[in-house]
């Protein structure tokens, strides 16, 4: 394990043996990119409760959409992608994708599009995505409500914080208890010789760390959030300037650590994140019109077998 220990950090910074430093990134929730796909258009309305129109002697239930039947061979097949906690959860699941990807080529092949398949699609992939670009319109999100945005998540928009951190690692396994108390046990003993003789972190750690930070007196350099394992990272960035008062523990054992620098986050201007909310309102905008979309499409049509929640009237601007 002392090739790599999940600590995040060594010679210079950024990890293990790494002399890469990591710079400081936006602080905001990950915004994806919008993918055209039938596996979207069903995760779109995944939020209705079960029901299935079936009585409980049929295995699969009877569903057809505008006339045109379900096969249970389908649904068996679909039931592959849609774990669940039962079994009639699964079904309902697999139903649904179903009936919404029957519903979606009935519109391909009633407006008759031209395909014009891309890299990486399928004709299936290509139709959908001509589909939902010609019917599911939706407005551009505007500065102003871009600003609004911002200045009301102002506490969201910061850079990451950074720590220089020196650790000793007392590796022991995850499931050895005894183990994992001896080494406790050792890791207080250090600290108290930590409190006595602050200047011996570096050969402390050469002695007993299991990390190959050890040759550079125990440093990670500089860590960010996301470059250690989650139970060690959030006790880390906890912790106030100077030598923790308590071991922390992580899936590698004990660590005796040292925060030598603490480097908040300092908030972001406007400028600097306009892009990735405009991305990230934009792309709750595309989803509410293609529920709506999915609930006309719902509306119209004459599904038979299970109840999926549509719209009367087209509710897509």
């Amino acid at each position: 394990m002392a090739s790599g220990c999940g600590c995040g950090g060594g010679s210079g910074g950024g990890g293990c043996g790494s002399s890469a430093k990591t710079a400081p990134t936006v602080d905001i929730e990950p915004v994806g990119a919008v993918q055209f796909e039938p596996a979207q258009a069903e995760r779109a309305v995944a939020d209705e409760a079960p029901q299935l129109i079936a009585s409980s002697e049929q295995e699969w239930p009877i569903i057809s959409v505008n006339g045109v039947s379900i096969a249970p061979q389908a649904m068996a097949q679909e039931l592959q992608y849609h774990p669940a906690e039962s079994r009639e959860e699964a079904v309902y699941q697999a139903a649904r994708a179903l009936v919404i990807r029957e519903l979606l080529q009935q519109r391909i092949a009633e407006l008759g599009l031209a395909l014009q398949v891309g890299a990486g699609e399928n004709e299936e992939e290509a139709a959908t995505r001509l589909l939902l670009e010609r019917e599911v319109q939706v407005p551009q999100c505007d500065e102003a409500t871009c600003l609004r945005y911002y200045d009301s998540n102002r506490a969201r928009f910061h850079s990451a914080p950074l720590l220089a951190v020196r650790h000793i690692l007392l590796e022991c396994a995850p499931d050895d208890a005894e183990a994992r108390s001896l080494a406790h046990v050792q890791a207080e003993l250090l600290l108290e010789r930590l409190d006595q003789f602050p200047g011996s972190f570096a050969e402390l750690a050469l002695k007993y760390s299991a990390c190959p930070s050890k040759e550079q007196g125990g440093s990670l350099g500089q860590i960010s959030k996301g470059q250690t394992v989650p139970e060690l990272e959030r006790q880390l960035f906890a912790l106030p300037a100077g030598l923790a008062s308590k071991p922390l523990e992580s899936r590698y054992g004990w660590h005796v650590i040292s925060i030598d620098q603490r480097i908040d986050g300092q908030p972001l201007p406007y400028e600097a994140v306009a892009t990735a909310i405009r991305t990230q309102l934009q792309q709750g905008v595309w989803q509410k019109a293609l529920v709506q979309y999915l609930q006309t499409l719902i509306g119209a049509a004459d599904i038979r077998g299970i109840h999926l929640q549509g719209a009367d009237s087209p509710l897509v601007q």
